[in-house]
């Protein structure tokens, strides 16, 4: 074996994860014959340590007597175990294997059909590899020689292609594949193992030797479609990988050969790339199984702080062959020897149009700019409140003392309260970068993603120090951190911003985790700033008043946008991007003002609305048509078509059709979240409401027991979310759709007018 490797480091100069012990050997590589021969052949190879001149003269004149120490320094040197040695690239199994190469790795252990690697994919008409040239299907990936179609092509055609069966198959009509000769078994490449889960594919993200000598290398997983938790989309090309955050160590014994994986443009450029071609756009996440764009995602050899020079000089050695021309040598993925066989038609299938990297329209644009996950250059119509926010900050930061202080934001859902905060942190950073602020460090916690309210201890604690503990000593150790100013973590001294959004659902049966937090900043050693964000004007006074005479008088009120507002936090979204008219940007920010003033639900009317335009212009028959798809816009017709999708969905005609008393039962629900804040309301609450209601009203209580076969009724439409467990009056009850459904649905209710004044 031939292997290249890299000048040696020491070992302080290694990363911390080379510092660990070698990874255990697993089963399948224990003492074969093959990997034991392989060990020997390169131990062989030892590197070839040069004399000093100096030594070598000295060994001389004393007559090649060494000394009593260098004989103790050289035993010592001995006994010291051996490292592993990294390398950017080996000879393995007469393959040559590199840093950066993607490559087929065995699945399962002791396999038969692991064995089976055949130099070229069989015909599936007459079961024959050969050297005739073949071509592939762009439906079943099937491999067909031209003289075995019917009719036979004589050369392969241009475009997409696709076989008698798939067109069958799409047709509705029953397929009956071709079986082979009988003693034949039909042979799978490795190929078709990888795309139906018999097989690993993997990027090699490092190659070392391990002290027994084996070789093991780092492997980046990619992943198929089907094997994700969306499985195969109609999106997904055939040949479509996904690259995963997943790693781990393998030895390379478990390597067949390479593959190769593709970007969008290298892929759509390739032509006679071999059978062993496959695409790859995007990550998928193993945890949260979401997908993020390559494109977008930074290349993490550009954050290396430890990047060597040698790194360095192999990189720049890269470019330079590149920069030099292509190679002499043909490259073929399915090839042996330098012998090319089968597949000629691969990687031809053009990308989707409207699916893959292309040049965006501007409705195109104009979707993607309005997403509510799309991060804003800048939040227009909150420039006071910004303003109230910072000084308030700046004050409580730049005190000298710093005692800590409390600040309460409410408001109505959608009205820029937790992006008008972070906006002011984004600035105050880029204050703290220029050093003319102090140092601070921002907690940003969401009692939505919180367990339980007393986890909010734990994420405190893990911010502040970087260790993970359970809550009740998190909560130990911040009471000494606060109150009695001991260090916890590196930045003790460091004044702390502590925000905590959907602050109401902090609130329990005793009320001991508000009240903890909102007494720290009251401690003299505390340095502690909180700020709160809830939808409920009147929290405050609706808690403990231990609690409540700690929130403070700093208040900060959110009010509902109004149609100019709304208009003009959608035109700075859609700056640059002519894709929509006027009078319909209006229309939209005048519709949304009159029922709610949620800034999200006008982002979401008018994306709906690009998204109807772009798909009516899409499916336009005539060419003429299509190529105009650049000038089109958002009018009137098509806002008043999301409109009805949002406002007209099913689950508001089943609110406007339910009964007399269920109609009433939504509003009191709706009056509940008003008053509390709180999306969950107990039986025994919304009962005692709805009494209220129809005692003034004039309307008869029907009683408990049939005001809770109503409020199952609305549970079996999924219009009301109930908690699991027994009927009675302490079952917790929520809204499964906005408040804005509800009070849209209801607030025009001719059956009982009387509700419009509760909505």
């Amino acid at each position: 074996m031939i292997f290249f490797p890299t000048p040696e480091k020491s070992i302080n100069q290694l990363p911390p994860k080379t510092l660990e012990k070698s990874p255990k050997t697993p089963k399948s590589a224990k003492k074969s014959k093959s990997s034991s021969n392989r060990s020997e052949k390169i131990s062989n190879l030892e590197p070839i340590q040069p004399k000093s001149p100096a030594l070598s003269e000295k060994r001389k004149r004393n007559g090649g007597v060494e000394s009593e120490n260098v004989a103790k320094t050289r035993a010592r040197a001995q006994n010291v175990p051996k490292k592993r040695v990294y390398y950017k690239k080996i000879k393995y199994d007469e393959s040559e294997f590199a840093v950066g190469d993607d490559v087929y790795v065995k699945r399962r252990e002791n396999a038969s059909s692991d064995e089976e690697d055949p130099e070229v994919e069989e015909c599936k008409m007459c079961f024959r590899g050969g050297k005739a040239v073949m071509i592939e299907c762009d439906d079943c990936l099937g491999g067909f020689h031209l003289k075995c179609l019917k009719p036979p092509l004589k050369e392969v055609p241009e475009g997409d292609w696709m076989c008698v069966f798939c067109e069958a198959k799409k047709s509705g009509k029953e397929v009956e594949l071709p079986k082979p000769p009988k003693g034949k078994k039909r042979v799978r490449t490795l190929k078709e193992k990888l795309l139906t889960s018999d097989l690993w594919a993997a990027r090699i993200e490092s190659i070392w030797k391990e002290v027994d000598g084996t070789f093991w290398f780092r492997a980046h997983w990619y992943m198929i479609p089907e094997e994700t938790e969306a499985g195969r989309q109609p999106h997904n090309l055939r040949r479509e990988l996904y690259r995963t955050n997943d790693f781990a160590d393998v030895e390379m014994e478990s390597v067949f050969r390479h593959c190769y994986v593709f970007s969008p443009k290298e892929y759509a450029k390739a032509q006679n790339e071999g059978d062993d071609v496959f695409f790859c756009e995007y990550e998928y996440d193993i945890r949260w199984h979401s997908f993020k764009r390559l494109a977008e995602i930074n290349d993490l050899e550009e954050d290396l702080e430890y990047e060597s020079e040698e790194d360095m000089d192999f990189e720049e050695e890269i470019e330079r062959k590149k920069s030099s021309g292509p190679s002499s040598q043909e490259l073929a993925a399915n090839s042996r020897k330098g012998r090319i066989f089968g597949l000629q038609k691969i990687g031809t299938k053009s990308i989707p149009q409207h699916v893959r990297c292309h040049k965006q329209t501007g409705l195109e644009r104009a979707k993607q700019t309005l997403l509510l996950a799309t991060l804003p250059k800048s939040l227009p119509c909150r420039n006071k409140e910004m303003e109230e926010i910072s000084a308030f900050i700046k004050g409580a930061i730049c005190d000298d003392q710093c005692l800590g202080r409390c600040l309460y934001i409410h408001g109505v859902p959608g009205t820029g309260k937790t992006m008008s905060v972070l906006a002011v942190m984004r600035s105050l950073k880029s204050e703290l970068e220029s050093g003319s602020i102090k140092p601070y460090s921002f907690i940003e916690i969401n009692g939505l993603k919180l367990a339980t309210a007393e986890n909010i201890y734990r994420v405190i604690y893990e911010a502040l120090s970087g260790h993970r503990v359970s809550w009740k000593k998190a909560l130990h150790f911040l009471n000494e951190r606060f109150s009695e100013g001991k260090q916890v973590g590196k930045g003790q001294n460091k004044p702390c911003i502590l925000l905590i959004d959907e602050l109401d659902l902090l609130v329990t049966r005793n009320q001991s985790v508000l009240y903890n937090i909102l007494d720290w900043p009251t401690r003299p050693n505390s340095k502690l700033i909180v700020i709160g964000i809830a939808n409920t004007m009147d929290l405050p006074e609706k808690l403990l008043p231990r609690i409540s005479s700690r929130m403070g008088i700093h208040r900060l009120c959110f009010g509902p946008y109004t149609f100019q507002q709304l208009q003009e936090i959608i035109m700075s979204r859609l700056k640059g991007i002519d894709a929509f008219d006027k009078q319909a940007v209006e229309f939209a920010s005048r519709k949304v003002a009159a029922i709610s003033g949620d800034a999200r639900r006008a982002l979401e009317i008018c994306r709906r609305a690009a998204e109807i335009t772009d798909y009516r212009i899409k499916n336009q028959a005539t060419p003429a048509d299509t190529a105009s798809a650049e000038e089109a816009r958002v009018g009137m017709a098509e806002v008043e078509a999301a409109i009805q999708e949002m406002f007209q969905a099913p689950h508001i005609q089943v609110i406007r059709s339910s009964c007399r008393l269920g109609k009433i039962f939504l509003a009191a629900m709706v009056q509940e979240l008003y008053k509390t804040g709180m999306a969950e309301t107990t039986f025994e609450k919304l009962a005692f409401t709805v009494s209220c209601f129809c005692t003034s009203n004039g309307e008869q209580f029907p009683g408990c027991d049939v005001l809770l076969r109503v409020g199952c009724k609305l549970g079996e439409c999924r219009i009301i979310l109930c908690e699991q467990g027994s009927r009675h009056r302490l079952q917790k009850l929520q809204l499964n759709f906005p408040s804005d459904d509800v009070t849209f649905a209801l607030k025009d209710c001719q059956e009982i007018p009387w509700l419009a004044k509760y909505l």
